[in-house]
């Protein structure tokens, strides 16, 4: 098993509380983890529906069949036991009781926040980074590492990229998005996924994104609040605050996995990724989301944000340390080019006391410093994270 950066933290997390629960993506390696850390404990998957069954008719008694807690995956599929564990950990007082792990996070957080409000350390594991699977990309370039995408199963079983996401978007995103909307018509459910990763890095203009499928702005809130509750998609907050000029204030969209983005724009192949015209977008798709996972691997809120006014002055990505700023550029270029610094120094002049660092991650493969200014190679963004400690 490949380690995760998160199971230090989800050990200590059982220290701390009785209940633990890990959410995330399908796929994205939950059930691995919890049974890899937590090996002594029975294991229980909700899938089963005998398990979900005999939850349902007889709760107690099912409980009572595992004293001393244990590992329940897929609990939002057996949302109702979470009234009953509060009573059991009230009563026993031991940390580490229940592992939980669910991959719908809008409807499962709601039904543990209103159960085990105080008594749950919640947690979340996006699909691999890259510094976890370094030995396993070190001869990948660029392109193939953006194609291919790090959920666990394409490195686990050599998968073809587009054939898993194929599989991965049919059996996982629609059937779940289905149970908990209704969609009748899948097809409108289809293009919009394909419409959402067409405007990847893009500030997004829900109104827009309707017209161009024929839906409501109702609607489009809707679906979209499903799929970043179900971790498909990652809105990236502006920042706007200490700041008298107008501000963009609409979120950015990208996916939390940046191989299942090349599927839906119809990428079949590494040597497409380079000809695309979202390759800019793919790329800081990539980068942001390691940014994301270092965070969420440490179980911390990740300060993330961007910055673009409304003559369009932009900065990809702002990281917010102590109220003061790291800012940092993407570009997908092997070449630096000047151009890259007129975000960063834009906001050096705006905020001149509150930017601890400039940087720019891009597709060189050795960094680099320029006029004052840290150039990363992707390879090496975790030197990037060692700023926000």
């Amino acid at each position: 098993m490949i380690k995760r950066l998160l199971g230090e933290r989800l050990r200590r997390g059982a220290g701390q509380y009785p209940v633990v629960l890990l959410t995330g993506p399908r796929q994205s390696g939950k059930t691995t983890l919890c049974r890899a850390v937590f090996a002594d404990k029975d294991y229980v998957s909700f899938e089963n529906p005998d398990n979900r069954e005999f939850a349902q008719k007889d709760p107690r008694g099912f409980l009572d069949l595992y004293p001393d807690g244990a590992v329940f995956d897929e609990i939002q599929k057996s949302p109702h036991l979470l009234s009953y564990l509060q009573g059991i950990v009230d009563s026993k007082k031991k940390n580490g009781m229940y592992i939980l792990t669910g991959s719908q996070n809008l409807l499962l957080l709601k039904s543990v926040q209103q159960s085990l409000a105080g008594r749950v350390d919640v947690l979340k594991l996006l699909p691999f980074c890259m510094g976890e699977i370094r030995p396993l990309i070190n001869d990948l370039s660029r392109d193939e590492i953006l194609y291919t995408g790090f959920y666990p199963r394409l490195y686990d079983q050599k998968l073809n990229p587009t054939e898993a996401m194929r599989n991965y978007v049919e059996t996982y995103v629609q059937r779940d998005v289905r149970e908990i909307l209704n969609i009748k018509n899948l097809s409108s459910f289809q293009n919009f996924l394909k419409l959402c990763a067409g405007r990847i890095g893009q500030v997004l203009n829900m109104s827009s994104l309707g017209n161009d499928i024929g839906l409501s702005h109702t609607t489009v809130r809707e679906w979209l609040s499903i799929l970043e509750a179900s971790y498909i998609i990652y809105l990236l907050p502006a920042y706007y605050r200490n700041f008298n000029k107008r501000i963009i204030k609409s979120p950015k969209l990208y996916f939390t996995d940046v191989g299942m983005a090349c599927y839906l724009l119809g990428i079949e192949k590494p040597r497409q990724v380079g000809r695309d015209p979202l390759l800019g977008g793919l790329f800081e798709n990539l980068v942001l989301t390691e940014i994301l996972k270092y965070y969420w691997a440490h179980g911390r809120n990740a300060p993330m944000y961007f910055f673009r006014d409304n003559v369009g002055n932009e900065v990809d990505c702002v990281i917010e340390k102590a109220r003061n700023l790291i800012a940092v550029e993407i570009k997908a270029g092997k070449t630096v080019n000047s151009d890259w610094f007129k975000g960063l120094n834009y906001l050096l002049r705006l905020y001149p006391k509150g930017i601890i660092s400039r940087n720019i991650v891009c597709g060189i493969e050795r960094s680099t410093r320029r006029e004052k200014i840290n150039v990363y190679s992707y390879n090496k963004i975790c030197d990037l994270y060692s700023q926000s400690e």
